[in-house]
This record gives C-alpha cells, structure tokens and sequence, in this order.
C-alpha cells in the first residue's frame, strides 16, 4: 500500500504535462457540512502562496485547488494579521489560534542579547539550552512555542488521537504539529526527512527516504510550459541573476535544484499519503490530524520572484499533485476535512515590476542594513567603533547592546529614530514602548493600523527595542553586484499579509466570502467540527461558520 500511495503521486510529477490528465475531484452535491465529525483534519500551508497568487491563476485549476475553490468555503481575503509576516510567525498562528504575541513566535529568528552564546540570534525553532546550538547550527525543538496547537488540545480531550505533522522546512512542521504531536518530520537535507524527536527512523520513514534518494538521482529535464504562463517567458536582471525563463531542469542528484522545484511538494505530499496509509489515519473511532507543510513555493518565490514561468509553473504542479493526493484519500474511502492556507504572502522581484508599469519599486538603501546603520548610530552617538544595534536585516526588530550605559543608550535611541525617520525609505519606527501601549487589535483585519499590526507580532520578552517598518513597494534586498534570494517577504502590508483560507468537505454547500478574516480562526472553526471547545480568553481567532445558509458549524463553541 505504501508503495502505491508514493507512485501515484512520484509519477504525477514524473510525466509530462501533455500526458497528464487533470484530477477533477469528486463531485459534490449541494448540502451543509455533514453533522458527524470527520475522521481525519489536514491542514495544509503552502508557504508564500499569497492571495493574489492565488487569484492569478484561479481560472487554470483543473487538480486539487479547483476542488477546493468550487466545491468548498472559499475566504480568498485570508490575513496573516501581524506585521512580521515570515515563515515561522506564520505557521505558528494557523492551528494555535493565537497570533505571534500570544504564542511568542515573533519571527524567524530574534535577538536575546543576554544569553552567554557568542551567537545573540535565537532561531525560532531550536532550543538554544542544548550545548553547540546555534541560530544556524541549532537543536530543532518546539521549546519557544507558548500555546498549544488543535493537535496538543485533541490528544488532552483523547490520548488515542494521532497528530502528525510532515513539512519542506523544519519551522513549519514543529510549529503546526507542536510540542505533543507523535511524529513531526521535514526534510533535513539530500538523506531525506529528518526529526526532532531523535527517535529511531521508522520503516515509513526509511522507505520515503529511498523513494526520494531514487528519485533524487534521476535528472529531470524540466516541465513543459502550461499555456497559462507562456506570456511571463521573458528574462529578467537582478545583480548577477538572470531569472524569469525556467523549466526546473536539474541534474542527477542536485539536491538544491531539487529542494528548489515542484519536485519537493510532490515527495512531501508522498510522505503525507504514506503516512495516512501507513498509520491508518482516520480509519479509527477517533479524529485524527495530520498537519503538511509545503515549502517550494517559497523557496521558488525567493530564489526567482513570483511572477516568472518559475512560479507560474510551481503553481500548475502544486495544483495537480494536490489533486492527486486528495483522489489518494479518496480512494481509501477516508472521511477527511481540509483547510489549505499560507504562512504569509510575497513581492516579486522590483526590476520585473520595473518592467512591469511599476517605475517606482525599489530596493533598500545599503545604508539601512544592521552593520551601517549600527556604524551610522555609533558615530553620530559619540561611540564610534562600537556594535550598538542588533538585526538581522534592514527592517524589522533593532536590538540596543545591553553594554551600553543608560545615557549611552539614550544617545543611541535617539540618534537611530533621527536617522530613521528621515530617510526616504522609511515608513515608520515605534518604539518598544509605543507598541507595548497599544491593545490587542480587534475587528477587520484590513483596517487595522500599522501599530495595530505591530501589536499582533509583539513580545515584550523577545521583541527589539525598535520596530523598523520599511515604505510599501521597498524590496528589503539590497542591490548588490551577486544576489542570494532575488525576492523576499516579511513587509506589513497586504502583498505580504494576505493569504487564501479555503476549507473542504465532501458533501458541503460551496460558499465564497470575500470579506477579511484570519488565519488564527482556522483553529476554532475546525476545533468546532469536532466537537472540541476552545475558551475564547485562550485564542485571539474567532469560528468561522462553515455551513452556507440556515445552520451554523459554530453553534456548539
């Protein structure tokens, strides 16, 4: 059976798009959500998969997006509501119900300046108490989450429930499996899927591993293009990157163009599949989850922008082989419930925008990156030489030295909002104490305020003593001669903040709402279908109702 469940969908990915025929879903009649609990919840987040990447290509879907736009509730104004909408925040709000002040995950990666470690950064996914972790050699661990996942809450109600939790990052899988889940996985690297849990490798999870080491050394000669992207064809100039034109073509055992391709959402969702086959998932009296991160779009979206035939055709395959795995559980005659959504947006690449009707897209001044600004401020604070400001890029958390003196520090405050409010790149600086003042938000997600937004990513244990939020249409890449990632995210405003949400269930009346809602409602609204209370006081979500017309999924929270 595991064998069956890795081939249908290796295969899928294998042949080429004029040989494919679409996955259409099984059709579904018009009726409420069915009133028993379903057996199996996965929750799918396909990283960087913004709304309006969404939205570009809703009229291609043939495979398992298709499924999920026409025959489930559709909420294609999802928000990731913070402000510092990265990976690792992301993931931590969609089955927490809590945004990145309540559940502590205000980043990929903050500054604890008092820590004894000659690295300050804290890796949002490790346990820096291990000896020799690091922010970029670390202990993968869920240590730093502060609330429980619907995964941790469903085994307190019943022990017997299975949480699993299978990802393309090591963040993603930790933060929407959670501290309790029985087995979190994601892939560590060309040997496969790797844990945290530092248990034995289990059969499934040996065999996943040489299916992808199978996989791993044949090249692909790349995917043909699908009529949908023929017209983003063109290359465009980033540094030393030329980008826009690419098929994914990879040599025998290229791991990175592998990691950076449809290829690794496809071995994911083998994993996934295998994993519910072999485990049984949702065949039991129980409810039981599996969470699934899915990374490529991400790694796409940052290594050749979201607007080229790269991202066009990473969203044709994410489409198909989605609808692949959910014909798999069909066939297993599993009664399963859906929720897709994404840890946050993105913005493609300023010179494709440049080229693109949009003149005025820019990338950060040099001057705002952590060493020269940090240079700036000393010299002008009468401390030249010294490292008095800590980040890890040109917007976002700055971090005051803790070695400074209280008039020192003062200085330094000081001379960095001076600097910073007068550059033209610059949309805002609020201070620690500024944010720490403003209440929680409340109401529509896209009316709120910048510091509202500032509010919903703050810790005052782990957040910086100032908050760097750069102007709209600001890439914040620098413009240098030789380019990492080409394009990134991570910006308060809405390219960045806006996700789809959609939810699926056999059986259930389809409904659009156009209007905001959160991705921290994910939780509750499912947690519902279940059966599961949540006390309001402990989630900064809301239940969504997911029954069209007369009813509501909700009336039991």
């Amino acid at each position: 059976m595991f064998k069956k469940a890795v081939a249908a969908l290796l295969i899928a990915t294998a042949m080429p798009l004029a040989a494919q025929q679409p996955a259409p879903g099984a059709a579904a009649a018009p009726a409420s959500v069915p009133a028993t609990a379903p057996r199996l919840i996965v929750a799918i987040s396909v990283d960087q998969f913004s709304a309006d990447l969404f939205s570009e290509y809703r009229p291609y879907y043939s495979g398992g997006l298709k499924r999920l736009t026409h025959e489930g509730a559709v909420f294609p104004r999802g928000y990731q509501s913070h402000a510092a909408t990265e990976t690792c925040p992301g993931h931590s709000t969609i089955l927490t119900g809590g945004r990145p002040s309540r559940t502590g995950i205000i980043a990929n990666s903050w500054f604890d300046l008092s820590t004894p470690r000659a690295d300050k950064a804290i890796y949002c996914a490790e346990d820096e108490s291990v000896p020799g972790s690091s922010s970029g050699t670390y202990a993968a661990s869920p240590v730093h989450l502060k609330v429980p996942t619907l995964g941790g809450r469903m085994k307190i109600a019943n022990p017997a429930t299975r949480v699993v939790s299978v990802a393309g990052k090591d963040r993603a899988a930790i933060m929407m499996g959670g501290p309790t889940a029985d087995q979190v996985w994601w892939l560590g690297g060309p040997q496969g899927y790797v844990s945290y849990k530092g248990v034995a490798t289990p059969p499934l999870v040996a065999k996943v591993n040489a299916a992808m080491a199978q996989r791993l050394a044949q090249a692909n000669p790349g995917f043909a293009l699908p009529a949908q992207c023929v017209a983003k064809d063109f290359a465009v100039q980033a540094g030393d990157k030329r980008v826009g034109t690419g098929r994914f073509a990879r040599a025998a055992g290229d791991y990175k163009a592998f990691r950076i391709s449809p290829e690794q959402d496809a071995m994911t969702l083998a994993f996934a599949a295998a994993a519910i086959e072999s485990m049984a998932l949702g065949k039991q009296a129980q409810t039981d989850i599996i969470s699934i991160g899915l990374s490529a779009t991400d790694y796409i979206g940052h290594s050749y922008g979201t607007e080229g035939t790269e991202s066009c055709i990473q969203v044709d395959r994410l489409d198909r082989e989605l609808g692949a795995f959910f014909d798999r559980l069909d066939q297993d005659g599993i009664d399963y419930v859906v929720v897709l959504t994404a840890d946050h947006g993105g913005h493609d690449l300023p010179e494709r925008h440049r080229l693109n009707a949009m003149p005025m897209e820019s990338r950060v001044d040099m001057a705002l990156t952590p060493k020269a600004l940090s240079n700036a401020v000393a010299q002008k604070a009468g401390l030249p030489g010294r490292q008095v400001i800590w980040a890890d890029g040109p917007a976002g958390d700055l971090y005051f030295d803790k070695g400074l003196t209280a008039a020192e520090r003062a200085r330094v405050e000081a001379a960095t909002l001076t600097l910073l409010r007068a550059h033209p790149q610059v949309e805002v600086v609020f201070t620690k104490a500024q944010i720490a003042a403003t209440p929680s938000p409340s109401g529509p997600p896209e009316s709120w305020s910048l510091i509202q937004e500032a509010r919903a990513s703050f810790d005052a244990e782990r957040s910086g003593d100032l908050l760097l939020l750069l102007k709209p249409r600001v890439m914040s890449i620098p413009e240098q001669a030789t380019m990492g990632s080409v394009a990134t995210h991570g910006s308060p405003w809405d390219t960045d903040r806006r996700v789809p949400i959609l939810f699926w269930r056999k059986g259930m009346r389809p409904f659009e709402q156009p209007l905001g809602v959160e991705t921290v409602d994910i939780m509750p609204s499912l947690a519902a279908l279940i059966g599961l209370p949540v006390a309001k006081s402990d989630i900064d979500g809301r239940c969504l109702d997911l029954i069209a017309g007369d009813g509501d999924s909700c009336a039991g929270q």
